[in-house]
């Protein structure tokens, strides 16, 4: 869905985070810390989220968080192993399996998108697989289109979107620059890069997903989903249709952000796939080298420092370094970070999307993402 991978709304609260990595006069005792990650997660929910869970680890120590309710309707609480909407943190999957094909000569990032998917993206000629990852295709983003959410705001929670349709409506609105020159994140590129996944494998990228990452990694509890609907124990998802309350959307179609979005969770297993893929191993060295090449979300120009998007993962403008990426779907907020070797991680999310939550929840929401990572540097 609509998703920085680096939130804009982090940007507000750079400076907080920044002190808190800086000033402290020395590191809180586990407990202490501990104690003080509970009381912002409560912080959180006492702000509206509906429930939120916090996920942090360095080496081998893990800390779990939890507060408010996973479904407000029965008043169960929220559970540290509550699976979730991942949103678009999907897209480093999706991007790990592109870069696993290209390490196996399969395919070229400089493969255009006409080669693999002739006559499906006007001037895809033009367009190249890394342009894709990178959000510097200057396709628009299907999401913008008018008949996309239409079907569910109607109330058909299950209407199924197939992925060409999506591409489809993103290309048909006019692209927002010439391919390269800039950057803007668009879920179209990331539906054209799961097209060209099983257009090259011949199989399903849930398929893929499964036999490249999940199985290596052990992820028993992450699946890519064709069909509405979470394995136990889930946290079910709220956002405001209408007037308050909000609406439990949990049975939205998956098909709505398939190679973008679709992938399920738990947070302990959303930080072993980031793990496994910074330490090395999921790609090869020179695919990862390349998915740790960035450009400036400002200009879409490649930068050697500072913060922006690679290919799948991004650097934050923290004032600890870190690859991240954040996900919204409606019901669901996410973000993930990890140190450059995947032993440091924080990874939190909440059961309600930002573009309804209300905005001190936000704003606590991109806080405690920066303070929890940058407090363990």
């Amino acid at each position: 869905m609509r998703r920085l991978a680096i939130p804009g709304t982090i940007l507000a609260c750079l400076a907080t985070a920044a002190l808190v990595a800086a000033s402290a006069p020395a590191k809180p005792t586990t407990t202490d810390n501990n104690a003080a990650l509970q009381k912002d997660v409560d912080a959180l929910v006492a702000a509206g989220a509906p429930g939120a869970i916090l996920f942090v680890r360095d080496g081998n120590r893990t800390v779990r968080v939890t507060a408010g309710l996973g479904n407000v309707a029965r008043k169960t609480p929220m559970r540290p192993n509550d699976h979730f909407k991942i949103a678009s943190l999907t897209k480093s999957y999706t991007a790990t399996v592109v870069l696993q094909l290209v390490g196996e000569g399969k395919l070229s990032l400089r493969d255009s998108v006409e080669q693999r998917l002739p006559g499906l993206v006007p001037n895809g000629n033009k367009i190249t697989i890394r342009q894709l990852l990178n959000h510097t295709s200057g396709l628009a983003d299907f999401e913008v289109n008018p008949r996309y959410l239409k079907p569910y705001l109607g109330g058909n929670f299950g209407y199924y979107w197939a992925p060409r349709q999506l591409v489809k409506m993103g290309v048909s609105q006019k692209p927002l620059f010439a391919p390269g020159t800039d950057y803007s994140y668009s879920n179209t590129n990331y539906v054209l890069a799961q097209l060209i996944v099983e257009k090259v494998t011949g199989r399903t990228l849930g398929g893929e997903l499964k036999r490249r990452i999940f199985e290596p990694l052990r992820l028993g509890e992450t699946s890519y989903p064709t069909k509405p609907g979470l394995p136990s124990p889930y946290a079910h998802g709220y956002k405001l249709l209408g007037p308050p309350p909000a609406v439990d959307v949990t049975q939205l179609s998956p098909s709505l952000a398939p190679g973008s979005g679709a992938i399920i969770s738990t947070a302990l297993d959303v930080a072993d796939f980031y793990r496994g893929l910074l330490s090395g191993r999921l790609l090869k060295p020179q695919q990862m080298t390349a998915m740790k090449t960035v450009v400036s979300i400002r200009t879409g120009k490649t930068v050697g420092s500072g913060p922006g998007d690679g290919l799948g993962i991004a650097r934050p403008p923290y004032a600890c370094v870190g690859w991240s990426h954040g996900g919204e779907l409606p019901g669901y907020e996410a973000f993930a970070i990890s140190s450059a070797d995947g032993r440091r991680q924080t990874v939190l999310m909440m059961n309600q999307d930002r573009g309804t939550a209300p905005k001190r929840a936000v704003a606590l929401f991109d806080k405690l993402v920066a303070k929890a990572f940058c407090a363990g540097a």
